[in-house]
């Protein structure tokens, strides 16, 4: 192939910077391993990689065929990356530097998760498993030589980032949190730092919601008195993994009458947060009087202060990415040679066990001793005959010299057909 792989690799999907929160909802899959496993009948292997700001899948596969893919099933607009772009596109995915919030950490166990829900699903393959793997170690590298990840960097420290900016400060306020989940606990954490009267935890389960409470010194709430707390405080975020709504229209116009003093025209101003995907909130929330609601999509000033901030380590890291696309291509296609070499070593295998036998007819022995020495013999024969060849065939693959390979390979078999199956 004209980029150097011997392996076709294609992404297809949408961020937060060609798409709207709302655009990324309608996008997801909301039954990941469905979805995998639909792919898979089309595709060799297939990631799916869901976040709160992106919606991406990765195929062992031809790009334009992923892109007619991804139309029948009513996705029309998204980007493609595809050959040494998708490489590049996973090295600087892992590395942070693609992310809302540049140089946060959650973008490794996501992918982490991403892969193993493929694996569960019957959707990986040994090229989307060196991918994955291969952007990993990229971007736990990158973290220990720059120091793009310095301080606090995630979609939760920034959303109370901008609940600190929209109040002026958090000291003395009443912080609610909904979910207990990864996000739940990067909000906590950085609520922890704030000088606040009283920061409150709930959860569907609540025995994780009285878990994080107790962690981070705040109080767990059931989620029946949801309502009743959101009267009480300044600030409510929510980040649940909920596949519905979380808070209704209905349910919080009733808890902001309590918000209102009896001779005051408007209640008291609540801030809510949602940075949850899919989201936790309706749109219809911004009718209630006293309601400001916030999404990610109001978290891209904030993303964009933390770029400009980072953006002498992210230079650094896209020099680093250029450097790292050559490894990374050898090791796709020296995996990409496995099936020719294993098919040349059974082939050699057939002809060493017919050549052992006729040996063993010919000297009409049937010590066991005898019939192993010569059974070890030949395959030890075998093996160093093939070597070379091996090694040859590998090195040729890692640099993309599929003539070069196949020609090794048939001037041993004598033609028979056991060489790469072009991608082009």
């Amino acid at each position: 192939m004209s980029d150097g792989l011997l392996v076709p690799i294609a992404i297809a999907g949408l961020d937060h910077l060609t798409a709207s929160q709302k655009e990324l909802e309608e996008f997801r899959f909301p039954d990941e391993e469905e979805f995998i496993r639909q792919a898979r009948s089309r595709y060799k292997g297939v990631l799916l990689l869901q976040t709160c700001n992106r919606v991406e899948v990765l195929v062992q596969g031809d790009p334009q065929d992923l892109a007619r893919f991804m139309q029948s099933l009513g996705r029309n607009r998204f980007s493609i990356h595809h050959g040494l772009g998708a490489l590049r596109h996973l090295l600087g995915l892992a590395s942070g530097i693609n992310s809302m919030i540049v140089g946060e950490d959650q973008i490794l166990g996501q992918m982490r998760k991403a892969l193993l829900t493929s694996t569960a699903a019957g959707g990986n393959s040994q090229a989307i498993d060196i991918c994955i793997n291969t952007a990993i170690h990229f971007g736990v590298s990158v973290r220990q030589t720059t120091m793009i990840n310095r301080g606090s960097v995630s979609i939760g420290s920034a959303a109370v980032k901008l609940a600190e900016e929209l109040l002026g400060t958090l000291k003395n306020r009443h912080i609610l949190v909904i979910g207990t989940g990864e996000m739940g606990r990067l909000v906590t954490k950085a609520l922890r730092e704030k000088d606040l009267t009283a920061i409150y935890v709930t959860n569907r389960t609540h025995e994780r919601a009285v878990e994080l409470a107790e962690e981070i010194g705040g109080k767990a709430i059931t989620f029946k008195e949801l309502f009743p707390v959101i009267t009480l405080s300044d600030v409510v975020i929510s980040c649940t993994a909920a596949p519905h709504i979380v808070i209704k229209r209905d349910e919080l116009a009733d808890a902001m009458l309590g918000r209102k003093w009896p001779l005051a025209e408007k209640p008291k101003p609540l801030i809510i947060i949602d940075i949850a995907q899919p989201r936790d909130t309706e749109d219809a929330l911004r009718e209630i009087p006293g309601v400001h609601l916030f999404t990610i999509d109001d978290l891209r000033s904030i993303s964009e202060e933390n770029l400009e901030a980072r953006r002498s380590e992210a230079e650094t890291i896209r020099s680093l990415i250029e450097s790292e696309l050559d490894t990374f291509i050898r090791r796709i296609n020296r995996a990409a040679a496995n099936d020719t070499i294993a098919a040349l070593h059974t082939w050699a295998e057939a002809i060493r066990i017919r050549e052992r036998d006729k040996a063993i007819n010919r000297i009409g022995s049937a010590d066991p001793k005898v019939i192993q020495v010569i059974d070890d013999l030949t395959r030890v024969l075998t093996g160093k005959i093939l070597a070379d060849a091996t090694m040859s065939v590998r090195t040729c693959a890692e640099e993309c010299d599929l003539e070069t390979a196949e020609g090794i390979v048939d001037a041993i078999t004598k033609g028979e057909r056991l060489c790469f199956r072009r991608h082009d």
